[in-house]
Protein backbone atom coordinates (compact mmCIF):
# COMPACT_ATOMS: atom_id res chain seq x y z
CA UNK A 1 0.00 0.00 0.00
CA UNK A 2 1.18 3.52 -0.77
CA UNK A 3 0.15 6.97 0.42
CA UNK A 4 1.05 9.87 -1.85
CA UNK A 5 0.97 13.39 -0.43
CA UNK A 6 1.10 15.96 -3.23
CA UNK A 7 2.74 19.20 -2.08
CA UNK A 8 1.99 18.88 1.66
CA UNK A 9 2.26 22.17 3.53
CA UNK A 10 1.99 21.49 7.26
CA UNK A 11 4.84 19.60 8.92
CA UNK A 12 2.68 18.26 11.76
CA UNK A 13 0.25 16.64 9.33
CA UNK A 14 3.05 15.03 7.37
CA UNK A 15 4.64 13.87 10.62
CA UNK A 16 1.37 12.27 11.70
CA UNK A 17 0.98 10.56 8.33
CA UNK A 18 4.60 9.39 8.51
CA UNK A 19 3.95 7.76 11.87
CA UNK A 20 0.76 6.13 10.58
CA UNK A 21 2.59 4.78 7.52
CA UNK A 22 5.53 3.52 9.59
CA UNK A 23 3.26 1.71 12.03
CA UNK A 24 1.32 0.01 9.24
CA UNK A 25 3.93 -0.89 6.60
CA UNK A 26 2.58 1.72 4.18
CA UNK A 27 5.05 3.35 1.80
CA UNK A 28 4.89 7.16 1.95
CA UNK A 29 5.57 9.31 -1.10
CA UNK A 30 6.01 13.07 -0.74
CA UNK A 31 5.72 15.13 -3.91
CA UNK A 32 7.57 18.45 -4.05
CA UNK A 33 7.39 21.27 -3.43
CA UNK A 34 7.09 20.61 0.29
CA UNK A 35 5.92 23.40 2.57
CA UNK A 36 8.64 22.56 5.10
CA UNK A 37 12.05 20.97 5.45
CA UNK A 38 12.30 17.27 6.15
CA UNK A 39 14.43 18.32 9.13
CA UNK A 40 11.56 20.40 10.60
CA UNK A 41 11.22 19.86 14.36
CA UNK A 42 7.40 19.68 14.17
CA UNK A 43 7.60 17.03 11.46
CA UNK A 44 10.08 15.01 13.50
CA UNK A 45 8.12 15.43 16.73
CA UNK A 46 4.87 14.22 15.15
CA UNK A 47 6.65 11.16 13.73
CA UNK A 48 8.26 10.46 17.11
CA UNK A 49 10.69 7.57 17.05
CA UNK A 50 9.12 5.83 14.06
CA UNK A 51 11.36 7.36 11.39
CA UNK A 52 13.56 4.26 11.11
CA UNK A 53 10.44 2.18 10.30
CA UNK A 54 9.25 4.48 7.51
CA UNK A 55 9.65 3.65 3.82
CA UNK A 56 9.81 7.24 2.53
CA UNK A 57 10.27 8.39 -1.06
CA UNK A 58 10.50 12.05 -2.10
CA UNK A 59 9.62 12.92 -5.69
CA UNK A 60 10.20 16.03 -7.77
CA UNK A 61 6.67 15.88 -9.24
CA UNK A 62 3.64 13.61 -9.47
CA UNK A 63 4.60 12.38 -12.94
CA UNK A 64 7.74 10.88 -11.39
CA UNK A 65 5.58 8.81 -9.05
CA UNK A 66 3.49 7.55 -11.96
CA UNK A 67 6.59 6.68 -13.98
CA UNK A 68 8.09 4.70 -11.10
CA UNK A 69 4.82 2.86 -10.35
CA UNK A 70 3.14 2.42 -13.76
CA UNK A 71 1.25 -0.75 -12.83
CA UNK A 72 -0.35 0.57 -9.65
CA UNK A 73 -3.89 1.85 -9.42
CA UNK A 74 -4.22 5.47 -8.30
CA UNK A 75 -7.14 6.68 -6.20
CA UNK A 76 -7.51 10.44 -5.74
CA UNK A 77 -9.11 11.62 -2.51
CA UNK A 78 -10.99 14.88 -2.93
CA UNK A 79 -14.05 16.72 -1.71
CA UNK A 80 -14.94 17.19 -5.41
CA UNK A 81 -16.36 13.72 -5.99
CA UNK A 82 -19.71 12.10 -5.35
CA UNK A 83 -18.25 8.60 -4.88
CA UNK A 84 -17.30 7.35 -1.43
CA UNK A 85 -13.93 5.83 -0.59
CA UNK A 86 -15.91 2.85 0.77
CA UNK A 87 -16.80 1.98 -2.84
CA UNK A 88 -13.16 1.08 -3.59
CA UNK A 89 -12.10 -2.56 -3.50
CA UNK A 90 -8.46 -2.13 -2.49
CA UNK A 91 -5.37 -4.06 -3.57
CA UNK A 92 -1.98 -4.17 -1.85
CA UNK A 93 -0.17 -2.03 -4.44
CA UNK A 94 -2.75 0.78 -4.64
CA UNK A 95 -1.70 4.43 -4.45
CA UNK A 96 -3.87 6.64 -2.22
CA UNK A 97 -3.29 10.19 -3.44
CA UNK A 98 -3.99 13.24 -1.26
CA UNK A 99 -3.53 16.92 -2.05
CA UNK A 100 -2.17 19.83 -0.11
CA UNK A 101 -4.03 21.13 2.91
CA UNK A 102 -5.14 24.48 1.46
CA UNK A 103 -6.17 23.51 -2.08
CA UNK A 104 -6.35 19.75 -2.39
CA UNK A 105 -5.31 18.10 -5.63
CA UNK A 106 -4.92 20.10 -8.85
CA UNK A 107 -8.14 20.41 -10.88
CA UNK A 108 -6.53 19.12 -14.08
CA UNK A 109 -5.36 15.96 -12.30
CA UNK A 110 -8.86 15.37 -10.95
CA UNK A 111 -10.47 15.93 -14.36
CA UNK A 112 -8.07 13.51 -16.07
CA UNK A 113 -8.84 10.86 -13.44
CA UNK A 114 -12.52 11.51 -12.68
CA UNK A 115 -13.37 7.78 -12.53
CA UNK A 116 -10.79 7.33 -9.76
CA UNK A 117 -11.78 10.27 -7.56
CA UNK A 118 -13.38 9.53 -4.21
CA UNK A 119 -14.40 11.44 -1.11
CA UNK A 120 -14.91 10.87 2.57
CA UNK A 121 -18.61 11.52 3.31
CA UNK A 122 -19.35 14.45 5.62
CA UNK A 123 -22.07 17.03 6.13
CA UNK A 124 -22.44 19.74 3.47
CA UNK A 125 -21.45 22.56 5.81
CA UNK A 126 -18.06 20.95 6.51
CA UNK A 127 -15.43 22.06 4.00
CA UNK A 128 -12.97 19.24 4.60
CA UNK A 129 -11.23 17.09 7.20
CA UNK A 130 -7.71 17.46 8.52
CA UNK A 131 -5.34 15.86 6.00
CA UNK A 132 -3.75 13.41 8.42
CA UNK A 133 -7.20 12.32 9.61
CA UNK A 134 -8.31 11.77 6.01
CA UNK A 135 -5.24 9.63 5.30
CA UNK A 136 -5.95 7.57 8.43
CA UNK A 137 -9.59 6.98 7.53
CA UNK A 138 -8.93 5.79 3.98
CA UNK A 139 -5.76 3.82 4.69
CA UNK A 140 -7.38 1.91 7.55
CA UNK A 141 -10.31 0.98 5.32
CA UNK A 142 -7.83 -0.34 2.76
CA UNK A 143 -5.93 -2.25 5.43
CA UNK A 144 -9.19 -3.66 6.84
CA UNK A 145 -10.18 -4.95 3.42
CA UNK A 146 -6.77 -6.55 3.00
CA UNK A 147 -7.02 -8.27 6.41
CA UNK A 148 -4.47 -6.01 8.12
CA UNK A 149 -1.45 -7.74 6.53
CA UNK A 150 1.47 -8.26 8.88
CA UNK A 151 -0.34 -6.53 11.74
CA UNK A 152 -1.39 -7.89 15.12
CA UNK A 153 -4.99 -7.80 16.25
CA UNK A 154 -6.40 -7.40 12.78
CA UNK A 155 -8.46 -10.49 12.03
CA UNK A 156 -11.49 -9.94 14.23
CA UNK A 157 -12.93 -10.02 17.70
CA UNK A 158 -11.09 -13.23 18.59
CA UNK A 159 -7.90 -11.14 18.82
CA UNK A 160 -9.24 -8.88 21.59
Amino acid sequence: MHVVMVEPEIPGNTGNVSRLCAANHITLHLVKPLGFSLEDKYLKRAGLDYWDLLDLHVHENFEEVQQQYPNSRYFYLTTKSDKSYTDIVFREDDMLVFGKETKGLPEDLLKRNADYCFRIPMIDKARSLNLSNAVAIVSYEALRQLGFPGMTGGKGIENL
